[in-house]
């Protein structure tokens, strides 16, 4: 498994040589990629269940005001016997088997997101859909970065993976409507998954590396 070679471009979208990507994060095929969509699949399901409030409710028949009363006699008056104007079957009663509030999160294993996030990130690198861009932005200007963005991703969705320093960056993309930016630190498979172009400023891709050499060196 060989390393990846990305192109990286200046802040107008033309080529400024090229940056190599290890392959034990970008370097997957799309055989193996196939092969672990189950797990991809789990770990964006937990992820989107983590993010569920879990507070909806609904008033069953103890929690609905009134109906203390039996509402006639039990017997001797020809219609079915009631309980309560409460039940299920009365207007105004209490729902059945309604939602309660419930904790959606799921226990996933860290290694299983971390693989997950490489297999997905070696599918945008196999078809040519991650790349490095420096913006060098001096100061905040959302022109400056569609400049930068438009030669490479056009109109199509991308997840933009920024450093921790890089303010003016952020500030420049984070009003364009197809931009979703995250710091490098942040990045996780749902964000790569939902985008169609994955792509890393200069010092966001060395602070993703950095985080993840750990785990590069395992696999």
């Amino acid at each position: 498994m060989a390393n990846v070679t990305l192109n990286v471009t200046d802040n107008q979208g033309k080529e400024a040589g090229t940056i190599e990507a290890p392959a034990a994060i970008f370097g997957f095929s799309a055989e193996e990629v196939q092969a672990h969509v189950p797990m991809i699949h789990q770990v964006v399901t937990a992820q989107l269940n983590a993010a569920r409030q879990g507070t909806h409710a609904v008033k069953n028949r103890a929690k609905v005001s009134g109906g203390g009363r039996k509402p006639w006699k039990q017997k001797g008056t020809g219609r079915a016997r009631q309980g309560s104007i409460r039940a299920p079957q009365w207007y105004h009663g209490g729902v059945v088997h309604g939602p309660v509030p419930r904790d959606y999160s799921e226990r996933t294993p860290k290694k299983m997101k971390a693989a997950a996030l490489r297999y997905v990130l070696s599918d945008r690198a196999n078809n040519g859909r991650v790349a490095v861009i420096d913006f060098g932005i001096t100061e905040p200007s959302t022109k400056a970065a569609l400049a930068a963005l438009n030669p490479i991703v056009a109109d199509q969705f991308a997840t933009i993976v920024l450093g921790r320093d890089e303010i003016n960056e952020w500030l420049s993309v984070r009003n364009i409507p197809t931009v979703h930016p995250i710091f490098a630190d942040q990045l996780n498979t749902y964000d790569v998954v939902t985008a169609q172009y994955v792509v890393f400023s200069k010092a966001g891709y060395e602070e993703f590396l950095a985080a993840k050499s750990p785990a590069a060196k395992e696999a």
